[in-house]
């Protein structure tokens, strides 16, 4: 029997929707260059979520989110607890698929220490 993530509903559907947009078109490959070295410029490491909202890297390389006038640090805080959960594992699912080939060259960002 192969395991199967149980599914949980998302509370608040339209800022999850638009937070996971944003995180979408920073890993698309017209910005992902420009989103890793705006973590790299601030010292962000790419599993640190939080950092990456404090730091607004989001919304650096989404024109999208910031013509909006949203931040995405207000639209995670927006977010239920179980949404924000689901929210850090859509991250870092999107940061695992990142080629190895861009990984080795921002190894800096991938190291977890």
């Amino acid at each position: 029997m192969n395991f199967a993530q149980a599914g949980i509903r998302i509370e608040k559907e339209g800022e999850f929707a638009e937070l996971k947009a944003a995180v979408e078109r920073a890993f698309a490959a017209s910005n992902l260059q420009k989103f890793l070295k705006r973590l790299e410029s601030k010292s962000v490491r790419i599993r640190d979520f939080d950092g990456v909202l404090d730091k607004q890297c989001l919304e650096h390389v989404d024109a999208t989110l910031k013509q909006a006038g949203k931040t995405a640090k207000s639209l995670y805080a927006a977010l239920t607890m179980s949404d924000q959960a689901q929210m850090r594992e859509f991250y870092l699912e999107k940061l695992e698929q990142v080629d190895q080939s861009t990984r080795h060259k921002f190894s800096r960002l991938y190291q977890y220490y």
